[in-house]
């Protein structure tokens, strides 16, 4: 009994307690309530008040997405979280995207300038080529008649000919057997000239060794011996080089059997593979700069003489051939090389290229409002050159544009937030904005 009257007198206590705590809790919770209404009345009272200098959240500059209502460390990087000032909206139509960077921020990190201006610019194609034969000028030597080799003048590949030197002697029974014929012929002409026909033999039988590779030299020379020549001379059809050979004394040959091919190199081709967005700005005729890394002296001066109407698949290029002087032999088949096409684009609206942040969605520049206040710029990047963009439209001349730290200067206008600005009106389905 006195067991059950401890307990019941034990549960009593305790819950009276409890209730004396509850009690004397309450004011405090209450102030804290009402001390969190009026902080939160006051910041929505600053908010919709707009005022520069005012906290509006706390984020990590490496990593803007973070937000945080109180400082302290990045969850991700650990970096210390940096105040970001509300900005001012701006009460006219569209999106404010302004932001500030001060002075001294800009002197530190770098920043640097320069003015939109019209300006003549000129576009480098620039290709890789490979030097080739100049079609128009290769020699093939084959016969039209069978027979054996019997001596060889042009004896190696690589040797130099001039058109009408020897290159081989060769015995064949059609050639001779074809002389005959002419030899004859032209007796019976001498002999009994008032028939009618003798002349058309004399022209078929001298017509049949000019087609059988007879030179006027040739047929002079027989007609002066009076009797066929065993070992009839083959001689070079031009000047050039010998780039191929087949031909070995002693080898009987067939008609039609390749046994000489002869390059002139006093001209070469350059076959250059020119990119397909670059191809709207070559044509035939443009002079073309061709220079070799092996070589000093260059660039040498071409033309081009080809365009290619078709692409290449694979590559994305289409050929473009440039013909090129070579009387000093410096250019050899199969040689690697460069060429550079110059072409004048005429006045351009342009900012220098560093001045352009190209993020794949977007091309943004920063222009300079004076006063350390910058404005997200989107602009159309026309033609690019070696050093200028040209900028369709976005910009104005002589507006003032980021030109150095242009990275640094997107990171700070990320962590003021412009971008979303934006976003809430574009409804654009990236949370960050824009990549780096």
């Amino acid at each position: 009994m006195k067991r059950g009257r401890l307990t019941r007198t034990t549960i009593v206590a305790v819950s009276a307690a409890a209730i004396f705590g509850l009690v004397c809790s309450r004011p405090s919770q209450d102030q804290d309530a009402a001390g969190h209404r009026g902080a939160t009345s006051t910041a929505k009272d600053s908010t919709s008040q707009g005022q520069v200098g005012e906290i509006e959240y706390y984020t990590c500059t490496m990593h803007p997405s973070v937000r945080e209502a109180q400082p302290g460390r990045c969850p991700i990087c650990g970096m210390d979280l940096v105040p970001v000032a509300r900005v001012a909206r701006s009460d006219t139509a569209g999106v404010d995207l302004t932001f500030s960077v001060s002075p001294a921020k800009q002197q530190l990190i770098g920043v640097t300038f320069a003015a939109v201006e019209r300006r003549d610019i000129e576009k480098s194609v620039r290709a890789y080529g490979r030097v080739d034969y100049d079609e128009t000028k290769l020699a093939v030597v084959n016969l039209r008649v069978s027979g054996w080799i019997e001596k060889l003048f042009a004896d190696f590949t690589g040797q130099r000919v001039r058109k009408g030197d020897p290159l081989f002697a060769i015995y064949s029974p059609d050639l001779i057997s074809a002389q005959s014929e002419y030899l004859l012929a032209r007796k019976s002409a001498l002999r009994y000239p008032g028939q009618v026909t003798d002349p058309e033999l004399v022209r078929t039988a001298r017509e049949r060794l000019r087609l059988w590779q007879f030179t006027d030299e040739q047929v002079t020379d027989l007609e002066a011996r009076g009797e066929p020549q065993t070992s009839v001379t083959v001689f070079s059809p031009a000047s050039g080089y010998v780039v191929e050979k087949t031909a070995v004394e002693g080898m009987r040959v067939e008609p039609g059997m390749t046994l000489y091919r002869i390059a002139d190199l006093s001209t070469v081709w350059v076959q250059a593979e020119v990119y397909e967005f670059e191809l709207p700005l070559v044509h035939v005729g443009q002079d073309a700069l061709v220079s070799l890394s092996t070589l000093d002296g260059g660039p040498f001066r071409g033309t081009i003489a080809y365009v290619d109407p078709v692409l290449n698949p694979q590559t994305r290029t289409a050929r473009v051939r440039v013909e090129l002087p070579n009387r000093e032999g410096v250019f050899k088949p199969d040689m690697y090389t460069v060429v550079t096409v110059r072409v004048e684009l005429g006045e351009r609206l342009v900012v220098p290229k560093s001045a352009v942040l190209q993020t794949g969605e977007r091309d943004i520049v920063f222009v300079d409002r004076g006063g350390g206040v910058f404005e997200v710029r989107f602009v159309h990047a026309g033609v690019r050159t070696d050093d200028f963009y040209e900028i369709a439209h976005g910009l104005e001349e002589g507006e003032r544009v980021v030109t150095s730290a242009n990275f640094l200067i997107d990171a700070e206008s990320n962590v003021q937030g412009v971008l979303r600005r934006m976003e809430g009106v574009t409804a654009e389905p990236s949370p960050t904005g824009h990549r780096h």
